[in-house]
């Protein structure tokens, strides 16, 4: 995942449109695969990191925590470090992550009638 360079005009042109529009803000916070994924599977409670891992088997280490990083930055997860030995650290949607709930669920929906039409 590589950040676009702030001086140039696709990091403006997304600027401009973030702030216009909404929808394509929203869009942006969890517009990866990935991070609506994580969303999916946090909407049933805190997860550890391996649990994460285990349900996007596919995901590499790295991407998956630039998304949690990312998802945290963004106030849509809560990531909670518990002082025990070994180190515990789990996380969970915040209310604003809970909030996406009945979006995600709509999507889903959307989904499979798309894929029932074999686009």
């Amino acid at each position: 995942m590589t950040k676009i360079k702030e001086s140039s005009t696709n990091f403006a042109n997304k600027q401009i449109l973030a702030n216009d529009c909404p929808e394509v803000f929203a869009a942006n916070i969890i517009g990866g695969q990935w991070s609506l994924a994580i969303c999916c599977y946090l909407i049933n409670g805190s997860l550890r990191y391996n649990e994460i891992r285990k349900c996007l088997p596919n995901i590499t280490e790295r991407m998956l925590t630039l998304q949690l990083r990312k998802l945290e930055e963004s106030g849509v997860v809560k990531r909670t470090v518990y002082a025990e030995v070994p180190l515990r650290v789990t996380y969970e949607l915040t209310v604003i992550g809970y909030e996406l709930s009945p979006i995600i669920r709509e999507l889903g929906k959307w989904g499979k009638k798309l894929k029932g039409l074999s686009i």
